[in-house]
């Protein structure tokens, strides 16, 4: 997270739906004094409270749940590098804008018997962005297949405790230097949905 506090005016409301909307992050652990990251997909309950997910049985986060785990969920949007040059003002530096928020809590593992019915959700949850496309749903599989890669992955749940966001949008320049820097974005950024920052550049001073 980014110290700067002009940074973090998102309320944990808006950090919660960006995380939920994005539903792909980075589940960062410690175990035996080492640091454990992996890439998972997740579901956000209704409260934004509990985050539910799958990992490979043999990932070390979970050879480190024998009893519940402090992690972090880092779920990172969009960025792009900013051009001093984009300012239309003397004596600017090169920056990254970008939007991330760390979800903080305790992970443990869930009974084996909800597996199923957390795969079919996730899948369910997914499946409904590509609509009208016809869902793809666990019922498609044959069931000695289906049962052969469940036992390959274990159920988890992530108890949130804590919710921070860095929106780093240009705020910290003027209105008029950050449209000009946002259509920069628009016209020559690079990095992650440089479309979504410019937008979000845009949106932040009401244009």
């Amino acid at each position: 997270m980014h110290p700067n506090p002009i940074y973090h005016t998102a309320d944990a409301a808006r950090n919660i739906a960006f995380a939920r909307e994005r539903g792909f992050g980075v589940l960062a652990a410690c175990a035996a004094g080492a640091p454990l990251l992996s890439h998972v997909p997740f579901l956000l309950n209704d409260a934004g409270d509990l985050a539910e997910l799958h990992l490979l049985r043999s990932n070390p986060i979970v050879r480190a749940l024998g009893e519940p785990l402090e992690v972090k969920l880092a779920v990172g949007g969009g960025d792009t590098y900013i051009s001093p040059d984009w300012y239309g003002v003397e004596d600017q530096v090169p920056t990254w804008n970008y939007v991330a928020v760390h979800l903080t809590g305790v992970l443990e593992l869930r009974p084996a018997e909800g597996l199923l019915d957390l795969l079919d959700r996730q899948s369910a949850a997914y499946e409904e962005r590509l609509l009208p496309k016809t869902p793809w749903t666990t019922a498609k599989m044959q069931p000695e297949t289906l049962a052969k890669l469940m036992r390959m992955i274990v159920p988890c749940a992530m108890k949130i405790t804590g919710v921070d966001g860095t929106w780093k949008l240009s705020q910290n320049k003027t209105d008029a230097a950050r449209r000009s820097a946002a259509q920069g974005v628009a016209d020559h950024g690079f990095g992650a949905e440089t479309d979504l920052i410019a937008e979000m550049m845009r949106g932040a001073i009401g244009d």
